[in-house]
């Protein structure tokens, strides 16, 4: 690991996009720190901690939310956005399931509607935000007209785009990954002050006997932590691989060299817990802007400090666990690529047989990730219920899963290119 990170430091190209990378990184979290005029957030961070939409909201802009600053929405609305399109575009919209299927030219006009569908959702998920904050027990705003709700909701919107334009900066002259790698700044940018605030939440240092008691569980805490790193990066890279040969003897393999067909164990990544933090609050939002009374009583039967409303939030994780698996994975044409290639599977007729087996075996393999993730999301609302920890610091939660996931894949990508360049200068010689 020590003489990759040297390697990629060595290199001239690579090195140049790592410093710009962290220049871009140092102005989104410098914007971070910049509260917008006019608002008091010193009574909201209750309010985020007890609802999971705004939580995740929250993690993914490094607690830019809690502080209301003018990146406080993240990209939060261009993820939601580009899950939105990414599901009309399959044979919902024919127009958008034209664009998909077009190549590059098709991607870029898909990703033109998507950031203005999140102009559209950062603008509308703003001002039923600020809406939501100022009505409570303490309003956030200095002054409550329309034109500051405006103003506000404008700022908002314009923090989010701005985020998006850092990305494509990172994209194209960074180390790419660019939404990944903001998120991921984000998240990571908050573990200190996680740490921080668990060991003073653990470590009692009234007497000696206390103390040492509370740095033995703090360590405990730590070694939890590094135990579920290990468990997600295992899950991330555990692949179910189906076993393929072809039917043409010229490209027929040998006992050696078997091909196999990968299947994740994870192909929902994160996605299912966002889709079930946005159903759990969807009705509260409607609530809030027709019945205060109903919007409480509904918001304190779903709350995840509860029982009911936790398992509520886990049924609906697996739900969606093996819904939108089936949206990445398609079994269908998974048999009908492996037919146009003269590839089958042993054992297996090619066609309706061989979708009905990768089938049976992506929902086989579908029950480990989704228990895998119900684990992971629901760690940090059981904890507090049995220790001392507020959800904000409690281990796991899907933070992990998304820092873990986007250093993998940008770690892959580094080498990749670190390669490409030794070979060009072989090719050179």
């Amino acid at each position: 690991m020590i003489k990759t990170f040297t390697g990629l430091f060595k290199n001239k190209e690579i090195r140049g996009k790592i410093l710009f990378t962290l220049a871009m990184l140092f102005i989104f979290r410098l914007g971070a720190a910049i509260p917008v005029p006019g608002i008091d957030a010193s009574s909201i961070r209750e309010s985020i901690e007890n609802n999971s939409v705004l939580s995740m909201m929250n993690l993914l802009g490094g607690g830019s939310l809690q502080q209301l600053s003018i990146f406080a929405m993240g990209v939060g609305p261009y993820i939601t956005a580009s899950i939105v399109i990414q599901l009309l575009s399959m044979d919902v919209i024919p127009s958008l399931t034209e664009m998909a299927k077009s190549g590059q030219q098709g991607r870029q006009q898909l990703d033109r509607i998507t950031r203005y569908l999140a102009v559209v959702l950062s603008f509308v998920q703003a001002y039923t935000m600020i809406y939501a904050f100022n009505h409570q027990s303490t309003p956030i705003l200095v002054n409550s007209s329309l034109a500051t709700y405006f103003y506000v909701s404008i700022v908002f919107t314009a923090g989010t785009m701005f985020l998006l334009w850092i990305g494509d900066q990172i994209s194209t002259k960074g180390i790419g990954n660019g939404v990944s790698i903001i998120i991921f700044a984000g998240i990571v940018s908050s573990i200190p002050f996680t740490f921080i605030q668990v060991f003073s939440i653990l470590v009692d240092t009234s007497s000696r006997s206390a103390m040492m008691n509370g740095i033995f569980t703090f360590g405990a805490y730590i070694l939890m932590y590094l135990l579920i790193i290990v468990l997600v990066i295992f899950m991330q890279l555990a692949v179910r691989k189906i076993p393929i040969q072809y039917t043409s003897s010229s490209l027929q393999k040998g006992k050696n060299d078997i091909t196999f067909l990968p299947l994740k164990i994870n192909s929902a990544s994160v996605i299912p817990v966002i889709f079930a933090s946005a159903i759990m609050t969807a009705p509260q939002i409607v609530l809030s802007f027709i019945d205060t009374a109903k919007y409480q009583a509904v918001a304190s039967f779903l709350s995840l400090q509860k029982p009911v409303g936790l398992t509520i939030y886990g049924v609906l994780i697996v739900l969606f666990t093996f819904f939108y698996t089936n949206l990445q994975v398609d079994p269908a044409k998974i048999a009908e690529n492996l037919g146009k290639s003269g590839t089958y599977i042993p054992g297996i007729r090619p066609g309706n047989e061989t979708k009905e087996y990768v089938t049976k075996v992506l929902n086989r393999i579908t029950v480990l990730g989704a228990i895998f993730l119900l684990v992971v999301a629901l760690i940090p609302h059981l904890l507090p219920m049995f220790t001392s920890l507020s959800a904000s610091t409690a281990v796991g939660g899907t933070g992990i899963i998304i820092v873990v996931g986007v250093a993998m894949e940008t770690m892959s990508q580094l080498k990749g290119q670190m390669t490409q360049k030794q070979y060009r200068g072989f090719l050179n010689k």
